[in-house]
Order: structure tokens, then sequence, then C-alpha cells
């Protein structure tokens, strides 16, 4: 399983940092490219489990979603949207999901609430990615400081928890995840964020705040990686697809920024 893993990782890595490199249009397609197929997973792991969802409103309004909230969040010449575009939207959505489910002869709220969760979520928590890439002056490097710091946590607690796991995180939600994982996942990052904050962020961290980010990175990566096995348990998959070997799904990579990409930009914006 490791070999694998490493290969995917040895073809993706380039593809993420070269699309952080160039921003822009690339950026924002690279991540649209994501939602989409997260909010893809996300309907196929909620239909392997028998739980109810609109399977066409959910791409179809989670598409519209994405689209707004990614030009809304972006930076570029000569784009001006109305002030008004992004709670439009909202409504528009809004009104569609219940609309098809007032049209679908088996009516359940309980599908209702899955296909919402999907919609606004994935869309809008992933759109916070092409904030923080387009914060002025530092944001390649701010994107690169958390995607990095996440898989340097990924990577030190698959190997912690593969050499020294002996007492479960959550035996019912991630059986594998031990807390010797999780803690060495979070001491590395922590080391990688100093690191990175020395090679090009010097002038906007102190080491203090780099280990602060460092830890509010790993913990809350790791939070967010649980809520989204939470899920997964639920509908009673191991993985959110094949798509990528030795890692899962598209969802499974970036389960991590659900809840990760908000926090970071808004601590970033009101606190650096």
């Amino acid at each position: 399983m490791l070999l694998p893993r490493i290969l995917t990782a040895l073809i993706g890595i380039p593809v993420v940092i070269a699309a952080i490199h160039f921003g822009g249009i690339v950026y924002m397609t690279f991540v649209g490219c994501v939602i989409l197929l997260c909010l893809y997973e996300y309907g196929l792991a909620l239909t392997a489990g028998k739980k109810p969802v609109h399977l066409v409103s959910l791409m179809l309004f989670g598409l519209l979603m994405a689209v707004v909230a990614i030009l809304g969040r972006a930076t570029m010449p000569g784009l001006e949207l109305p002030d008004n575009l992004y709670p439009f939207t909202i409504s528009v959505v809004i009104f569609g999901v219940l609309l098809f489910e007032v049209l679908t002869p088996k009516r359940s709220w309980e599908r209702v609430c899955n296909t919402f969760t999907g919609i606004f979520l994935i869309p809008w928590a992933l759109a916070h990615m092409i904030n923080i890439r387009d914060i002025a002056t530092y944001g390649e490097y701010l994107t690169l400081f958390m995607i990095i710091t996440v898989w340097v946590s990924d990577t030190g607690a698959y190997f912690s928890g593969r050499f020294f796991g002996k007492h479960k995180l959550n035996k019912e939600v991630s059986p594998k995840k031990t807390w010797e994982g999780a803690i060495g996942g979070t001491l590395l990052a922590v080391g990688g964020a100093v690191l990175m904050r020395n090679l090009f962020l010097s002038t906007l961290f102190s080491v203090q705040e780099a280990i602060w980010m460092g830890l509010l990175v790993a913990v809350v990566g790791q939070v967010s990686d649980l809520a989204e096995s939470v899920l997964k348990r639920s509908c009673g998959v191991k993985d959110s697809s094949n798509l990528l070997p030795g890692h899962g799904g598209f969802l499974d990579r970036f389960d991590s920024y659900l809840l990760l990409a908000p926090l970071f930009y808004y601590v970033v914006l009101y606190t650096l």
C-alpha cells in the first residue's frame, strides 16, 4: 500500500505546487476541479451508504456555488461582481434544492439536509484556498505553508502511528489512527512550520507565531480529517473513492482543508 501512495504523491505534489505558483486562472481551475470531484465523491459515499441525497441538485447547485464562491474570492483584473451576487446565489440554491425535493415523489428532510451539507460546506470551505492565495505579497507562500504543513502532519502521523501507535484515537471513527500518530504528526508539523518560516516567511511570522500556526494547521487538519471519517463510517465506506491510488479519493486528500482553510484564512487576515 505504501508504493502506490508514494507514486501518487510524486505525481500529485508537483501539480499542486505548480498550480499554486502560477495562481490566477490556473489555480482557480485547479481548486474548482477539486471542489467538483469532492462533491461527486460526497454523493457517491452517501449513495453507497444508502443515505438519501439528491445527486442532481447536489452537483448542479454545488457547481453554481463553486463558481460564485471562486469568482467572488478571486482577485482578477477586470473582474467585478455585484456585491449581492453571493447572497442571491444562496437564495437560488435554497429555493432550488427545496423545489427538487417538493417535486420528488418520496420526500425526505434527511435528503435535504445531506444535500445542503455538501453544497454549502465543500464549495464554501475549499474556496477559501483561493482567498489565501490572493493575500497580497505573501499569498503564494502562505498557501504553500498551509498545504505543506498538512502534508508533513499527515506523513508524521502515518509513520508515527505505524511504528509507535498503541493507543487508539477513536476506534469507532477511525480504527487506524492513534494518539501516538496524532502527537507525532503535530510535532513534525510544528518543526516543518518553523523551517518554512525561516525559508520564506521570516518577514511575516516570528518563530513563536510559526509554532502556533503549525499547531493550528496540525490540530484543525486532523480534526477535519476525523470529521470526514465520521461521514465515511456512517456510510460504511473506507475511502471516498479510489481515484488516487494509495490515498483513496480527492475528498480523502482534501478533507483537512474543509475546516482548516477558512480558519487559517481568517486567523492570518485578522491577527497577522
